[in-house]
């Protein structure tokens, strides 16, 4: 703002001097004095080219062919800061005969203006020389004592381009029409300009008080309001440009943000429903501090049918803008987009043939870093309905945690935390906890399966990689277990397949009453195994293992359920239950081969039990008749610890040493 204003001042004196010497000295010279006048009061070279012309009728001014003012020599692009096709200036002679400059119109014709930043922070638009707000230095000219007017000052077909190479961005406006009017130098001024953003329509009007102290960067009353496609900000309070500080009320409505991304330079798609889709409106007391924050105090923020209230801070960090806040939420409706969108019971749940494969654009995640404190009494994910839900979620380069701290959910409660990671693609985790959960409400919401009635505890950790809920199912990976009180399993009677061996007792009408369930699994790419699955029932126990394939939506899995024995000894009836296929069509089939099978194989390793144990009695007795013998016939024991050959070795020594001392006894006797 200050460079346009002091260019405007350049521009205004070097009209006196073209007045001055109209008469006299040839337009070519003009050209040179205005431009020498011009690169004094800049630091920047002024070319114009072609005639300077006078005109009288019907006002008074000049015309000039093309007209650019150089580029700070470090910039990278080879364009000028300003070219315009002409300049068209009308002034009020007898202002201007007094010492006053009182420009009744200023107009540009095509004018293109290139700002550009560069990497260490330069600005193409800081004047070296005249810069008594920014250098202060020897040579600075002051606006004029008596200050200026500008009854109308026009841009017709402009083009506006801003390339920043500090972050990369670039914003680039077409056919800008401006209006800026200066009635008095000391008074109100207003200005109002139209441009296009990649074909979407732009529109700013600025007026304020004062505009000699605002010329000065001074913060003075200001209302403002920019358009950008559907989007609206409105502006009112006090505000300067030099350093940007404004203080006072906004309200916003931000229901396109694509098209005010385009115009900031940003890539902003449009939120997801329930996130301002349809609606987003924020508004409350903004101040601007000068340094890049933004404070954001009473704020209330419109999102679809979501209402949110609290205070925001976004401070400038190193590498992205940081947000802080502290938000209380009415009930919070979150919806999945279209059928489909989720997998969930709205979306065709089980009987759906397969997870969406539509791209998950988190990129949002990367425009700032953010620690985020949510209050709401009720959340509706649309997949997952909440009770009381207080979180902290925490970004960091594109990293998004949110910490539980408090979820009232199905009955109980859940704690725990989730991510949602977007550096270099998507991948989402997380460890959760679930106590007390009513199932039934519970799977019906996530997958549209109401069959199981209980009530349990869950504990979960995963984590998915992909760009796509498919490809996210499909990577799955994790493990977890459960544990389920008293219920039922609906449209499944084990019972009474067991009894009639008719795999029929499936549908509606048919159940599985139980006492109490409970397993624990590990998933690996996609697919979630158990091996220790234990049901309780009145009348039945039941064991179950296999796979069921979370990302291919398949079943194969296998229920050993058996019969109670009843008091007089009859039951313990054992038939596997197979349960294979889709997760739409699942198919129930009693494996009645593998009753057969396990029968031949008990058999025959009962026959192999009974031979072995006879071969063990047969040795046992003979083992005993050997002992028996030893003792009867040598007088052997034979010890715990001691083989028969030990005890029979043991017995014949000790007859040898008998027989050695009589010996030895008779030859000693007889001397």
């Amino acid at each position: 703002m200050r460079w346009i204003i002091r260019v405007g001042i350049a521009l205004a004196v070097v009209v006196v001097l073209a007045f001055g010497l109209l008469a006299t000295v040839p337009s070519e010279r003009i050209a040179q004095a205005v431009s020498g006048q011009f690169e004094a009061m800049t630091g920047r070279k002024l070319d114009v080219l072609g005639e300077i012309k006078p005109r009288l009728w019907p006002s008074l001014g000049v015309t000039t062919g093309p007209v650019s003012i150089e580029n700070a020599d470090w910039a990278e692009s080879d364009q000028p800061l300003f070219r315009a096709e002409g300049l068209s200036i009308d002034v009020n002679l007898g202002a201007l005969l007094g010492g006053e400059v009182k420009i009744l119109g200023l107009t540009a014709d095509r004018p293109e203006i290139n700002l550009e930043r560069a990497a260490d922070g330069q600005a193409n638009w800081v004047f070296a020389a005249g810069s008594t707000g920014e250098a202060g230095g020897a040579g600075a000219v002051p606006p004029p004592a008596t200050g200026f007017t500008l009854d109308e000052g026009s841009i017709t077909g402009g083009r506006i381009q801003f390339i920043d190479r500090q972050t990369g961005r670039s914003i680039a406006l077409d056919e800008v029409n401006a209006s800026l009017s200066i009635p008095d130098f000391s008074g109100p001024f207003t200005l109002a300009a139209t441009a296009l953003s990649s074909g979407q329509q732009v529109a700013v009007d600025l007026s304020g008080e004062v505009f000699s102290a605002f010329a000065m960067g001074r913060v003075v009353p200001v209302k403002a309001s920019l358009v950008a496609g559907s989007s609206k900000l409105g502006f009112e309070g006090r505000g300067g440009y030099a350093p940007f500080a404004a203080e006072g009320a906004l309200v916003a409505d931000l229901s396109d943000l694509p098209a005010l991304g385009s115009l900031i330079g940003s890539d902003l798609a449009r939120p997801n429903p329930g996130l301002g889709h349809d609606r987003l409106q924020i508004s409350g007391q903004l101040t601007l501090d000068g340094t890049g924050a933004a404070f954001l105090r009473g704020a209330e923020i419109v999102a679809d049918t979501n209402q949110i209230k609290g205070d925001l801070d976004l401070t400038p960090g190193e590498a992205r803008p940081r947000l802080k806040a502290q938000l209380a939420a009415g009930p919070i409706s979150i919806g999945t987009g279209p059928a489909g969108e989720m997998g969930g019971g709205e979306a065709g749940g089980m009987q759906a043939e397969g997870w969406p494969e539509g791209e998950i654009d988190v990129s949002a995640l990367g425009v700032m870093d953010a620690e985020i404190a949510l209050a709401a009494p009720s959340v509706d994910l649309g997949v997952l309905k909440l009770g009381q839900t207080r979180v902290l979620i925490t970004v960091d380069r594109a990293r998004a945690v949110t910490e539980i701290r408090e979820m009232q959910a199905y009955g109980g409660q859940i704690s725990g935390d989730f991510v949602t990671n977007g550096r270099g693609g998507l991948s989402v985790g997380g460890r959760l906890s679930f106590a007390g959960l009513q199932t039934e409400p519970l799977f019906t919401d996530l997958a549209g399966w109401d069959r199981l009635v209980s009530t349990g505890d869950f504990e979960l950790e995963f984590l998915g990689v992909g760009n796509s809920v498919a490809a996210i199912m499909q990577s799955l990976k994790g493990q977890g277990n459960l544990e389920l009180g008293k219920g039922e399993l609906r449209g499944l009677d084990i019972g009474g397949m067991l009894r009639t061996l008719d795999p029929g007792y499936v549908g509606e009408g048919q159940k599985t009453i139980f006492d109490g369930l409970a397993g624990t699994f590990s998933i690996a790419d996609g697919v979630l195994s158990n091996s220790d699955l234990k049901l309780v029932a009145p009348y039945l126990t039941a064991s179950g293992a296999g796979e069921i394939g979370l990302g291919a939506r398949t079943l194969d899995y296998r229920i050993r359920p058996t019969a109670l024995a009843a008091e007089d000894g009859t039951g313990g009836v054992m038939v596997p239950l197979l349960i294979t296929g889709p997760w739409a069509k699942p198919r129930f089939r009693l494996d009645l081969e593998s009753i057969a099978r396990e029968k031949m194989e008990a058999e025959a390793k009962a026959v192999a039990e009974r031979l072995e144990a006879e071969a063990k009695a047969a040795e046992a007795a003979a083992k005993a008749e050997l002992e028996q013998r030893l003792r009867e016939e040598l007088g052997v024991e034979v010890a715990p610890d001691e083989s028969l050959g030990e005890a029979a070795e043991r017995g014949a020594r000790e007859a040898l040493e008998d027989e050695a001392r009589k010996a030895l006894d008779e030859i000693l006797g007889g001397n």
